[in-house]
C-alpha cells in the first residue's frame, strides 16, 4: 500500500508556503506522495476572487511539475456539489485500492472540526497529519490515536495577501513558483 497524503484546498493560488508544506510531508514523514486536492469551491469562503477551476489546476500543476513525490488531481470537480470530504476519501479508496490515504492539515480545523460530515468516521478510518497553526490547538482532539502532529515548518503566507498584493499592483514574484508567477501575469488573474 503506497501511502499517500492529501493537501484538500481551494489554491487560489498556490504558493511556496503550501509547496513547503507539502514537500515536507513527502519528504519528513512516511507519506511516499502528496496529492493536492484542487477544491471546486469552499462554501465557506467568498468566491468573487476564486479562479475557474481549470485555471487553479494549471497553476497547482505549473508549481509540482518538476517534484516526483507531488501530484494534483481535480477529484472534487467531478463530484456533486458541495463536496464533502467524507466522500472524496471514499471514492479515492475505492478507485485506488492499492494505496492508504491520510489527511494533511492545519491545527485550525478542529476548531470547526465537529461540524464536519461523519467527521467522526473520517478520524476512525483515515490517519490526519498534523501541522501546527499560530494559535489553534488541538481541543478535543488532542489525544485521538489517528492524529500525527508533525513539526512542519511555520508559513505565514496566504493566498489571500498574495491576490491583494497583486490587485495592487505589488511585485509579488517571491511569494510563489516564477512560472505560477508569469501564468498569473500573462493571464490577468486578480488585478481587478
Amino acid at each position: 500500500m503506497k501511502k499517500t497524503g492529501l493537501l484538500f484546498g481551494s489554491f487560489n493560488p498556490i504558493h511556496h508556503g503550501h509547496l513547503i508544506l507539502a514537500n515536507y510531508m513527502a519528504e519528513f514523514t512516511d507519506l511516499e506522495e502528496v496529492w493536492f486536492v484542487v477544491s471546486p469551491q469552499n462554501p465557506l469562503k467568498d468566491k468573487r476572487q476564486l479562479l475557474a477551476g481549470y485555471h487553479r489546476m494549471a497553476l497547482v500543476r505549473l508549481a509540482i511539475e518538476d517534484h516526483p513525490h507531488l501530484k494534483a488531481t481535480d477529484i472534487e470537480f467531478k463530484m456533486p456539489k458541495p463536496s464533502y470530504t467524507i466522500d472524496t476519501m471514499t471514492w479515492l479508496e475505492e478507485k485506488y485500492p492499492d494505496r492508504q490515504f491520510a489527511l494533511i492539515c492545519g491545527t485550525d480545523i478542529f476548531k470547526s472540526f465537529h461540524k464536519w460530515k461523519n467527521h467522526r468516521v473520517l478520524l476512525d478510518r483515515f490517519p490526519f497529519y498534523v501541522y501546527p497553526r499560530p494559535g489553534f490547538g488541538l481541543g478535543d482532539f488532542e489525544r485521538d490515536p489517528n492524529i500525527r502532529l508533525q513539526k512542519a515548518p511555520l508559513m505565514e503566507i496566504s493566498s489571500s495577501f498574495i491576490r491583494k498584493g497583486i490587485k495592487e499592483g505589488k511585485n509579488m514574484m517571491y511569494w510563489m513558483p516564477q512560472k505560477v508567477y508569469d501564468y498569473i501575469l500573462e493571464m490577468h488573474f486578480y488585478e481587478k
